[in-house]
């Protein structure tokens, strides 16, 4: 029985304008799958329950995998994400990341 690998990435973010959000969101999706990515699930977040890393508030999130690291990479670094780069620092206040698990 085989494992299959995969790399989680989280982004929180706070939306600061909801029609430039659901622009960025109706397309970001076919810029992931291109590089092998899932959208595993998103939703809104309430406060935390502590915050010692003093955060800037956030109010969504998303999960994502990738088949590897190299790949979320490539997504991150690739010229169809770029391109929403101008809709999405107008939607929202972005934090993203990898979980090694």
């Amino acid at each position: 029985m085989g494992s299959e690998v995969s790399i989680t990435v989280i982004g929180i973010f706070k939306v600061k304008d909801t029609l430039d959000f659901e622009n960025y969101r109706s397309k970001v999706g076919a810029t992931i799958q291109l590089y092998g990515g899932t959208v595993v699930r998103r939703g809104s977040c309430d406060a935390p329950f502590w915050n010692q890393l003093n955060a800037e508030e956030f109010d969504t999130f998303v999960e994502l995998t990738f088949p590897t690291i190299e790949d979320a990479k490539r997504w991150a670094n690739s010229p169809e994400y770029g391109d929403l780069l101008p809709v999405r620092n107008r939607a929202m206040q972005l934090t993203l990341f990898v979980v090694n698990t």
